[in-house]
């Protein structure tokens, strides 16, 4: 027996996951060496699929250094990405569902979100807009009146849409799309007359079309929408492996070093991104 005493010790100082007792997500992870993650393959520049077939984008950049960091907190050796593709209306299910362990996009966290699923601290945030075609002449949501308004169906923009033309009392028609491509095509050929969604997305699609000098970016900011990396319910422990990497990336300064890498256009983050980044720089 006094030879057990020693071995289980020895084994527990070399495992310390083990020591801790893992649940829940983390330990299907550590037992399978595996972290599936989700991903958009339309959500440029957040989550898209680059010209290489690499998965890529701001997003994804954080969620690579949040799996460095859950092996290294847990001592996972060769911990191993698996990409899953979704698309807007079934990335929720997919983490809710088990099929995938976090959503890596351009998701805003809602309070109707969170009954299916949680949310990590929060990553990035953006606003609705409006793009359009530059010939229409259009400036504003406020000159709608009468006209078509393309959105992706079931996202918070389309939400965001709705209600303000509600409230301006504005006739326009909302027209829901499956996919972001469908959507801009809608708009280069004239069957819809603006295309709502995140600012950044709006600029991510019109990088990649045809004549991007067409298409022109409305003024308007029509909601806020704080992004975070989708989690499954309930799981208390995964949720804090995920912001303990957040917290890392945040307080070395390193989140930095990736916004640049996407949004160096932008200039400098501005300083609710940097209140954000302190916020969510949470001690050890």
């Amino acid at each position: 027996m006094p030879r057990i005493v020693p071995l289980v010790v020895a084994l527990l100082v070399a495992c310390p996951a083990l020591a801790q007792g893992l649940d829940g997500r983390l330990k299907k992870i550590a037992d399978s060496k595996t972290i599936t993650i989700a991903y958009r393959v339309d959500a440029t520049p957040f989550s898209y699929v680059n010209d290489d077939k690499q998965v890529a984008g701001f997003s994804i950049d954080l969620c690579k250094r949040v799996v460095d960091s859950i092996g290294s907190q847990y001592n996972i050796k060769d911990l191993k990405v698996k990409w899953l593709a979704v698309t807007s209306q079934n990335r929720f299910d997919a983490v809710a569902k088990g099929q995938a362990d976090m959503e890596c996009g351009s998701s805003t966290v809602t309070l109707s979100r969170l009954k299916q699923v949680d949310f990590s601290s929060y990553i990035f945030l953006e606003t609705t807009g409006l793009m359009a075609k530059r010939a229409s002449g259009l400036r504003s949501l406020s000159e709608m009146s009468g006209k078509k308004i393309a959105v992706i169906s079931g996202t918070t923009n389309e939400a965001a849409v709705n209600l303000q033309l509600k409230n301006r009392r504005l006739p326009a028609t909302v027209v829901p799309f499956k996919y972001r491509d469908d959507a801009v095509a809608a708009l280069i050929e004239d069957r819809v007359d603006a295309f709502a969604s995140d600012r950044l997305l709006l600029v991510g699609a019109a990088g990649v079309a045809k004549d991007p000098a067409a298409l022109v970016l409305l003024d308007d900011e029509l909601s806020f929408e704080p992004y975070g990396i989708a989690l499954p319910r309930n799981d208390s422990s995964f949720r804090l492996a995920v912001n303990s990497g957040l917290a890392g990336i945040y307080r070395t300064g390193e989140i930095v070093d990736i916004f640049n890498r996407w949004f160096r256009e932008l200039g400098n983050p501005g300083a609710v991104f940097q209140s954000m980044y302190l916020l969510g720089a949470i001690p050890e």
